[in-house]
């Protein structure tokens, strides 16, 4: 999950809605019968998982005692023996922890390629990376990074061809780089700046303030800041934070009465004003932005908790004074709402309501219903993947199989031109001002690293504005295709294969196969250097978009939810069927790697079908789907997985794949490698704890389990060293399982 906001230009498209996408992405699925086999295939296939081995001998794990915990969910008694791993400041816990990482990284030093990989990471990704620019006035930014810095950095410059100079460095932030940006806000005149910062990669944010022609850094300091844009009006901003949660307890506590508030530069956070909260409901999210003319402020509120994945959206006029909020949308419910501008009076809004691929309506306030709503883009086939104004036009792209279509409309919706895009791919930006001339926007794919277009509207021409030279990267050497394939109840399922040109369909090669599926994303195709270092070596790289995800709209994402949960883990099943059928690898060699919610999918699937892999890659997985809404922010998942408390169905579905909760004790599972990090706040390091002391303890065959467990590291790596480390341990882990002679 990412962890970088940049708020750019429209200030509303960073709205509640939108960030949820991207910040709380994180977890998982359901129940139902697993793909059968004759006893001859597999027999078969445990005969053949065996024919690749480590010469690592088993590591020998430490004691992770059990303990008497047994909970009743409507009647069902349930263990939880390992309930004392949930305590991270306990001095057990921690030495625990210190006890697995000593036996993981005694296994991983005895890779003898292990340094060797990590210069060639190093290598691949010590390219310079520069975002597109926005501005405000005629003063741009944009970040760089020039290789390996551990953070990229902020630059400068007046107009579009000015000289560039450092603005930001977050690099400054911490003696080790872990200190990130996770906020960056100029005001809508460009005088000021509010930018936000977080130790070691945690979701909490504290807000900092400079005047940008100065440099200049005021006092302000504003904590305690989650799941919140910054939306400036005048000389201040709204924000959304939480109360202080109770000391030591910072990264763990649940999070709830998330308030509304302004804050005018130059006073304390004591003196900012209450602009919106709700006692009666603790688990809503409510965020406030304003459009570009700061005429309106516009407030969006959720209630995933409760298992609503839509929104309500309600309105103030500034220019009038207006006090209170009036609603557009007053009732939340599974529909979702967002504005994208103002015209005139009225309000462009995005919308699946009655359109779960998505549609733009124009409504005016002074009467919302319904009805009185105009299509400007009506639904189509495809799902609609982002729409914003800049220049006088409307920006919209759709996702055709996955990849991005980009088009050009008028605000009343007239289609005036398609974006040609240089391939099959993903591309995403098109925002700018009202009076913008151009636009800039970037493609990339999995052969392709990311390229910076500017678009001329007047002109409708594209053209290259940056490019990237990754050295020694040829991608004429390596073959990117989509193929489809039949899930267990007979629904078409995309996957892309990424590898090396000349590959032989002979059953042999290594092969990662990688996945998400949920909470609406999109696991669309992109670049990643590092990735390179796998294709290089004959590894066929997979990724398979499963239903839970966005790929086909609405629809697709809730097919792949609550008592539907199972329908991901049975795609994510007949993709590695597929690869094997078509002889691209077979389960000897092949690995299957997911984070976050990717976690929960790998672990749940490892589970139903542990003769199917050879390893597995579990990153920062949600994996007790009992008790995940208790901790931080994690109650904002109900919404996709459903309760274990509220809902006696939806705990069946859940007891039934939580992979804490399936482990059956003397199965021989593959090899896995479990990674973690001790600031991780959004999936908290208790999930994957529990989850590797139940499965040291189940495994019945020989292959190692092993956690990773990062320190000064979050739910992503806090740095770009961090991140290099902990892929080249898993680089080297799956190497030394699938069998790859490291060259």
């Amino acid at each position: 999950m990412k962890k970088q906001f940049k708020y750019k230009s429209k200030s509303v498209r960073r709205s509640l809605v939108t960030f949820l996408l991207v910040a709380l992405v994180l977890s998982i699925f359901a129940v139902a019968p697993l793909i059968t086999r004759t006893s001859a295939q597999r027999k078969q296939l445990n005969s053949t998982i065996n024919t690749v081995r480590t010469d690592i001998p088993k590591p020998t794990y430490p004691v992770s005692k059990k303990v008497d915990q047994v909970d009743d969910y409507f009647g069902t008694k349930v263990p939880d023996p390992y309930r004392w791993l949930e305590d991270e400041n306990s001095p057990e816990t921690k030495a625990w922890v210190q006890q697995e990482n000593a036996v993981t990284f005694a296994y991983l030093d005895k890779i003898p390629y292990r340094e060797k990989l990590k210069e060639r990471l190093t290598q691949l990704y010590n390219y310079p990376r520069i975002s597109a620019p926005f501005h405000r006035g005629d003063t741009y930014f944009f970040t760089k990074n020039d290789g390996l810095q551990n953070q990229s950095v902020y630059y400068i410059q007046k107009g579009m061809n000015g000289t560039p100079e450092v603005f930001l460095d977050p690099n400054k932030f911490s003696a080790d780089g872990t200190s990130t940006l996770s906020a960056f806000s100029p005001s809508k005149d460009g005088h000021y700046l509010a930018y936000g910062t977080s130790e070691g990669g945690s979701d909490w944010v504290t807000l900092h303030v400079m005047e940008v022609a100065t440099r200049k850094m005021l006092a302000d300091e504003i904590k305690w800041i989650k799941a919140s844009g910054v939306e400036w009006q005048g000389d201040g901003f709204y924000y959304s934070r939480y109360p202080a949660p109770e000391k030591g307890r910072e990264l763990t506590t649940k999070n709830e009465f998330q308030a509304v508030y302004f804050h005018k530069v130059g006073t304390a956070q004591t003196d900012d004003q209450l602009v919106y909260d709700d006692k009666e409901n603790p688990q809503r999210f409510q965020n406030v932005g304003t459009t570009e003319d700061e005429r309106f402020a516009i407030l969006t509120v959720s209630e995933r908790g409760k298992g609503k994945r839509g929104n309500a959206v309600f309105y103030k006029d500034l220019s009038k004074g207006e006090k209170t909020f009036s609603p557009i949308v007053g009732t939340i419910g599974d529909d979702s709402f967002g504005i994208i501008d103002n015209v005139g009076d009225k309000f462009l809004m995005r919308t699946d309501k009655d359109a779960p691929n998505g549609r733009v309506v124009l409504v005016d306030p002074k009467n919302p219903d319904q009805q009185n709503w105009k299509d400007v883009l009506p639904e189509r086939t495809e799902p609609l993947q982002s729409v914003g104004t800049a220049g006088g036009k409307l920006f919209a792209s759709w996702r055709k199989d996955v990849a991005t279509r980009a088009y050009v409309f008028s605000l009343d919706g007239q289609l005036e031109n398609e974006i040609k895009l240089p391939g099959i791919g993903t591309a995403g930006g098109f925002g700018g001002l009202s009076d913008d001339k151009v636009v800039f926007y970037s493609f990339t794919s999995f052969n392709v690293p990311p390229t910076i277009y500017k678009y001329d509207i007047a002109a409708k021409r594209s053209t290259v504005f940056r490019t990237v030279d990754i050295p020694g990267f040829k991608p004429d050497n390596y073959e990117t295709k989509q193929v489809f394939y039949t899930s267990k109840d007979g629904t078409r399922v995309p996957m892309f294969l990424v590898y090396k040109k000349g590959l032989k369909l002979d059953g042999n090669n290594p092969t990662v196969l990688y996945g998400y599926g949920g909470f609406n994303i999109v696991t669309a195709p992109s670049f990643n250097s590092l990735r390179l270092a796998l294709l290089e070596q004959g590894v066929v790289y997979a990724s398979a978009n499963m239903r839970g995800g966005g790929e086909y709209g609405e629809k697709w994402h809730e097919a792949g939810t609550k008592l539907k949960k199972q329908n991901v883990f049975d795609d994510f099943i007949a993709a590695a069927e597929y690869l094997i059928q078509n002889k691209y690898t077979s389960p000897s060699r092949l690995a299957i790697q997911g984070g976050s919610n990717g976690g929960l999918l790998v672990g749940a699937v490892s589970n139903q079908r542990p003769e199917l892999f050879r390893a597995v890659v579990e990153q920062a997985g949600v994996m007790d789907m009992l008790r995940f809404h208790k901790f931080t922010i994690g109650w904002n998942w109900i919404a996709d997985y459903g309760s274990s408390e509220a809902n006696e169905a939806e705990f069946k579905a859940l007891y039934a794949y939580s992979p804490i909760h399936n482990i059956k004790p003397g199965t021989k599972y593959p090899a896995t490698l479990i990674t973690t990090a001790d600031h991780d706040d959004r999936v908290v390091p208790a999930h994957n704890f529990k989850y590797a002391a139940a499965l040291q303890a189940g495994q019945g065959g020989d292959y190692p389990i092993l956690i990773r467990i990062d320190t000064n590291s979050a739910h992503g790596a806090s740095n770009t060293t961090k991140s290099i480390e902990q892929t080249r341990d898993i680089y080297a882990f799956l190497f030394e399982n699938l069998g790859v002679e490291y060259k």
